[in-house]
This record gives C-alpha cells, structure tokens and sequence, in this order.
C-alpha cells in the first residue's frame, strides 16, 4: 500500500512540473463563452450544479417540500390536514350524539329570550317594569380537576357533566325613571349542582349599580356596591327584590341549562366550521 501511495505522489509531481513548463495562453476566455474551454466561474458553477442535482438540493439547502395535496381551491392541504379533517369528523358526530335536543330549552316565567352568537338577552316586562338578563356563554365552563377512574370504572364514566355557569347581568328599569338598577351576578362553585339539598341560593350577586338608562356604555364614575364586605341584612333584602322579579333559584337553574345548550350549540358550530376551514 505504501509502495503504491509513493507511486501516485511521484506521478502527480511529474505532471505538475509538465504542466508549469507548457506556455500559458495571454489571456482566458469569458466564462460562459461560446467554444474553447469554459472559464473559471463555469467550470465551478458546472461542478455546483453536478454537487446539487445529485444531493437533490437547492441553493442554500432549501429543497425540502412540504408533501402536500390539493383540492383545486389553491390553499395548502397537507397529510396532516386530512389525519385533522377526520377526526373532527368523528368529533361532530359525538357531540351530536349526545346532544340533548336541537332545540333550545325554554324559561318559564313569560321571559322572551333573544340570542346573537355568544350572547343570550332575556327580557320580562311586569307592571310598569322591564327585567333584562343578559349572559355570554364564553368562558363559561368552570375547569375541572381530572380524577383518577376508580377500580372497575371506565374512564368515560367517570368524566363530568359540561355545564355553563356563566356570569350574567340583570337591569331592572322603571318606566318612569331615566336610570336602571344594575346586578352583577354570578354562580360561586360550591353552590352549583347542590339543587333542592338546601334553601341556600344557588347564584350570589356580586356589585350593585344604578346605570344610565338611555346610555348603551355604562359609565365608570357611577358609584359601584360590592357585596364582599356588605351588611347582609341588606344583601338579603336585594336577593329578595330580584325574587319578587323572577330572578330566584328556579330562574338560574333553567339559565344554567339554557347557557349549557347555547354552549354546546356553539361548539358543535365551531368544529363544523373548522372542519370546512381546514378541508379548503
């Protein structure tokens, strides 16, 4: 091996002297010319497009493609998109199987319920009076703490019931007035769910304002109640003015299934326009 390495070294040195001692033409031909030998910026690029053509690269390395499909609509579609496409196929499907009905449950007490979207308005007019609720049913769902299955027990068995507490704002408005008595009401945790367990209300009311009533935005500089450090004599006495209303236990238990309904509703909605966003 070593005798043959020696040989090669010996050749090339020869041919190298040979070639220093040929005459070197005056001047070289423009790279690219035609006929004669291509000049130096040609045989390199040649020896770059022979490099790249054979590693299937580009310039910079920026060959790689994305293995996409088409629909004829001209967006990208890719293997991804369609493994995404199915499953929310097969999500639509659950959701409307257990979808408790199309329609949405109704209030009892003569409320005239409106819906745009998200929000839901419920309007009841009692002896010179209007009572409006209105509600988002956006972030309405309260998290929930995922439980280890017990022994025996399926894991699909054991997950929750989805039900939407959202917060919602009741107005009530005296015809004869230009102002509206505001309350901002929630449901706290611990109370939903207990049902007739105890004669506890199910929802609290947070702050109390009178509002504007000819004004669409509220205005920041009207004096607001906050009920967390509230005499409750007098918390009791409001609770009392929203049940002489409707606004009672019976009337946030229908709103609790009615926010779930318009809830899922929404959701079923969502994936049925994403599933044709990402289809085209």
């Amino acid at each position: 091996m070593l005798r043959l390495l020696s040989r090669v070294v010996s050749s090339s040195s020869r041919l190298a002297s040979r070639a220093a001692s040929l005459p070197l033409p005056s001047t070289l031909p423009a790279a690219g010319a035609g006929g004669g030998t291509p000049g130096i910026r040609g045989l390199t690029r040649s020896m770059w497009l022979l490099c790249s053509s054979a590693s299937g690269r580009g310039p910079l390395g920026s060959s790689r493609r994305l293995n996409g499909l088409s629909c004829g609509c001209g967006a990208l579609h890719t293997e991804g998109d369609k493994a995404f496409a199915e499953f929310l196929t097969d999500e639509i499907k659950e959701e409307k199987k257990i979808q408790k009905s199309s329609n949405l449950p109704k209030m009892s007490g003569g409320w005239e319920v409106g819906l745009n979207g998200t929000e839901a308005k419920l309007i009841r007019k009692v002896d010179g009076e209007k009572v409006t609720v209105s509600f988002n049913i956006n972030s309405s769902i309260p998290p929930t703490m995922d439980e280890e299955p017990q022994e025996g027990q399926k894991g699909a068995e054991n997950e929750p019931e989805i039900i939407s507490t959202p917060n919602f704002v009741v107005e009530v408005t005296k015809l004869s007035n230009n102002q509206s008595l505001v309350f901002d009401c929630h449901y706290p945790e611990d109370e939903v769910g207990r049902g007739d367990e105890d004669d506890s209300d199910i929802f609290a009311i947070r702050e109390v304002s009178f509002q504007p009533t000819a004004e669409e935005d509220w205005k920041d500089t009207s004096f607001t109640l906050n009920t967390d450090s509230l005499d409750w004599a007098l918390y009791d006495h409001l609770m009392d003015f929203l049940a002489d209303r409707g606004i009672d236990n019976t009337f946030a238990d229908e709103l609790v299934e009615l926010s779930t309904a318009v809830e899922h509703q929404e959701y079923i909605k969502f994936l049925e326009n994403l599933s044709s966003f990402i289809k085209c």
